[in-house]
């Protein structure tokens, strides 16, 4: 008989395509919607409560989140589930909303090559 952490694995994995080139595990079921504070990130239903997909199965492979902390998409995809340090991590709220404005300026897979614009840079 499975464990309930390996019911939870599966069921989460059983909506996952895996992207070969960021090795993302990106989720394919429902989602938080277009709106609000938490638009966009992957939603399931578990035990009778819909739960955020990404918490979910870091609490199932890692534990508790303390009160104090907060998960960051380090791969910067809202849709990756990838329990593992360069896809989803736990960090503070202030690190996440310092990573959050440093994505803002950069682009791609874990902070891939700074955004330029061309537009700007004739207009300068």
């Amino acid at each position: 008989m499975s464990s309930r952490r390996d019911r939870i694995r599966a069921k989460i994995m059983s909506r996952v395509r895996i992207n070969p080139v960021t090795g993302c595990w990106e989720w394919t079921g429902p989602d938080s919607g277009k709106n609000g504070r938490g638009k966009g990130y992957p939603r399931m239903s578990l035990d009778g409560q819909t739960v955020a997909v990404h918490i979910a199965m870091w609490t199932n492979e890692h534990g508790y989140i303390p009160g104090k902390k907060e998960l960051d998409h380090a791969c910067r995809n809202r849709l990756c589930v990838r329990p593992e340090k360069d896809h989803v991590e736990m960090v503070t709220r202030k690190e996440n909303a310092k990573r959050r404005e440093q994505a803002k300026r950069i682009i791609g897979h874990n902070g891939g090559p700074k955004f330029e614009c061309e537009e700007l840079e004739a207009s300068s």
